[in-house]
């Protein structure tokens, strides 16, 4: 970084071209008797086409970090772009788009100067700066999705106008009542977890066997974003605590979600009016129809936003059930005149604008 303003570099992938015939994804991987799962990790490579850095300045010093194009995501804080790679092959094989997912401040491979500074304000205009130092003056169409964390600064982005090319908003698993009463029990939730890991594949196990993410294929590519390996020579005092450290634990977490509380009130009061507000066409998927608050049960009687319900799924929705989603939004964008079906698709399951 110079002395001009505060530059960042942006982790973007870029998805790869649809796969012939279709997709077909290992969201319900069944093992043969006795076979040990595989919980190796896989390759970022095999879902999306390019890995790129984007530098960006920002006039006022703040850093940033965010995602954007035709399809624009991201995601739950902790979690990376790669919590998107089997949507994004599934996605691409459905309707025609470009996903562009990237990892947030202080998430994944984004390197910033303030990677504290997660209020929702920052974030909101981190994603501004991305699309305009992605697409100039022109940006396409875009279509913002996120989850979570990811879905509640996908509001306020759209709310704030950051992205004037806009034409729809698609938020996952993300309500502002469920959210506030979660926010009360979420360090003791913190506390519970592994603070680390002696593999890569031991954090993916845990993962899956902990029920964070139930799909192992997602698991596989997408843990390698939520963890980092510890630089010993940092942390270590002494000899033998550096070889005991490399020798059972060398992987933890990238981002300490317990020092980001300040900003969690932030995020989601208020949520569902503006939400309300947002002047496109919106679509809300959630894990359960119990976690609809008063707010948002009016507007989806008045019409004012499509709802999906997709059951037997865990937060991670678009981890868990990733041929659900993508078909919920591949309907939802071709009935909205957004795209077109690809040509020769094999199967989309057609969701009705309904709660059900």
């Amino acid at each position: 970084f110079d002395n001009m303003e505060k530059q960042l570099h942006l982790n973007l992938l870029a998805s790869r071209p649809p796969m012939a015939g279709g997709f077909q994804s290992g969201s319900k991987m069944k093992m043969g008797p006795g076979r040990k799962k595989d919980f190796s990790p896989l390759s970022w490579s095999q879902y999306f086409e390019t890995m790129e850095d984007v530098e960006v300045e920002n006039e006022n010093g703040k850093d940033i970090s965010l995602i954007a194009a035709c399809v624009s995501i991201w995601e739950i804080l902790g979690h990376s772009a790669l919590s998107w790679a089997v949507f994004t092959a599934v996605i691409c094989s459905r309707i025609n788009c470009r996903v562009v997912a990237m990892d947030l401040r202080a998430h994944g491979d984004t390197k910033v100067k303030s990677p504290e500074d997660l209020s929702a304000d920052t974030m909101a205009k981190d994603i501004g700066k991305v699309v305009e130092m992605l697409y100039g003056e022109n940006p396409p169409p875009i279509m913002i999705i996120g989850h979570s964390m990811g879905g509640a600064i996908a509001v306020h982005t759209a709310v704030a106008n950051h992205i004037p090319s806009l034409l729809g908003l698609c938020v996952i698993d993300v309500v502002e009542g469920t959210a506030m009463d979660a926010l009360n029990s979420m360090q003791n939730f913190l506390r519970s977890r592994p603070k680390t890991f002696k593999s890569l594949e031991n954090a993916i196990e845990w993962s899956v066997k902990s029920g964070q993410i139930r799909n192992i294929e997602s698991a596989r590519v997408s843990m390698g974003g939520q963890v980092k390996k510890y630089d010993c020579a940092l942390i270590c005092c002494t000899l033998s605590m550096f070889l005991r450290m490399k020798k059972e634990s060398i992987f933890t977490w990238r981002v300490e979600l317990s020092k980001t509380e300040k900003y969690w009130d932030g995020w989601f009061r208020g949520l569902s009016a503006l939400f309300l507000t947002c002047p496109v066409p919106k679509l809300l998927l959630l894990a359960g129809v119990d976690r609809l608050d008063k707010d948002l049960t009016i507007g989806q009687m008045q019409g004012k936003f499509q709802m999906q319900v997709l059951p037997q799924c865990g937060h991670a929705v678009h981890e868990d059930a990733p041929e659900k989603v993508a078909d919920a939004l591949a309907t939802f964008m071709v009935r909205h005149k957004f795209t077109d079906f690809v040509k020769f698709v094999t199967k989309v399951t057609c969701f009705s604008p309904s709660c059900s």
